[in-house]
């Protein structure tokens, strides 16, 4: 908990300017609706498609020189592996929820946006990614007597257990999901701020896959081609929504925390009829 603890504060301490703009200004920024679809999103996704057909033919490379002996001895790398991936599972939804809540309690509607789309996205990260691994079938590199990376096979992930789920990679998904629509939710208060949230958020996640590869969980392909999955998930997330707002995200941004009868806390949800 006193990692969580660490990773709420860094979070605070970056997005403080923009909470008090936000406090400050409360403007719908769907008022200001970009396209939702752009050049820039074919570029991008022809970029991460070029990676990950790049990094196909160094996977087995990539994941001895990770798994050498010295490399795995390294404490101080271990630890931080374990740490990043936590900071994935359960930290994205963990921390979508606090500023949620935080926003929802504050009356702050841009942090329960960012709460709510930040969350939003990384499940629409695990939905496309679990679809993915199910259907493509790869083998992980740690199944024994199967870890080649060319092990693909149609609808394999679906039929067997987890070490046939490797393509893509969930958590590198995840946390790219929570990256991008945390730097899309913030840039759209503070388009300065998009030099420090960006580098953070998304180096933190490139982090997460790194953890994934390093604990043999992943190849350097399934790493790619999830972080493409979970930057989509967080941009088109944050974009649909301030293009046209759904009617689950108008009923959760128009609830309101309030003291319970227990002493807890209740959420009021306004349904209109």
């Amino acid at each position: 908990m006193r990692r969580f603890g660490w990773m709420a504060m860094v979070v605070v301490t970056l997005l403080s300017p923009s909470i008090c703009a936000a406090r400050a200004q409360t403007v719908d920024s769907s008022a200001h609706a970009s396209p939702l679809f752009t050049k820039r999103d074919a570029f991008l996704g022809v970029g991460f498609a070029a990676l990950t057909l790049a990094l196909l033919p160094m996977d087995r490379v990539i994941a001895e020189r990770l798994q050498d002996s010295a490399t795995q001895s390294n404490r101080f790398l271990a630890g931080a592996a374990t740490d990043f991936e936590r900071a994935a599972v359960p930290g994205a939804y963990l921390m979508g929820g606090v500023l949620y809540a935080a926003g929802r309690l504050g009356h702050l509607d841009r942090v329960a946006d960012l709460g709510l789309h930040g969350t939003e996205a990384v499940f629409m990260a695990v939905q496309i990614t679990d679809i993915v691994k199910g259907l493509a079938g790869r083998a992980r590199p740690s199944v024994v007597g199967d870890s080649v990376p060319g092990s693909f096979e149609f609808a394999r992930g679906l039929r067997k257990e987890k070490g046939y789920t490797s393509f893509p990679s969930g958590h590198t998904a995840k946390a790219f999901g929570a990256a991008a629509a945390v730097t899309a939710e913030v840039v759209r208060w503070s388009p300065g701020s998009r030099w420090i949230v960006g580098p953070v958020m998304y180096g933190s996640a490139l982090m997460v896959g790194l953890s994934r590869m390093y604990h043999n969980a992943h190849w350097a392909s399934d790493v790619a081609l999830g972080a493409g999955i979970g930057t989509f998930s967080g941009i088109k997330v944050v974009r649909y929504n301030h293009h046209r707002r759904t009617r689950l995200d108008r009923w959760l941004l128009r609830a309101q925390l309030s003291p319970g009868s227990d002493g807890g806390m209740a959420l009021k949800v306004f349904v209109p009829f």
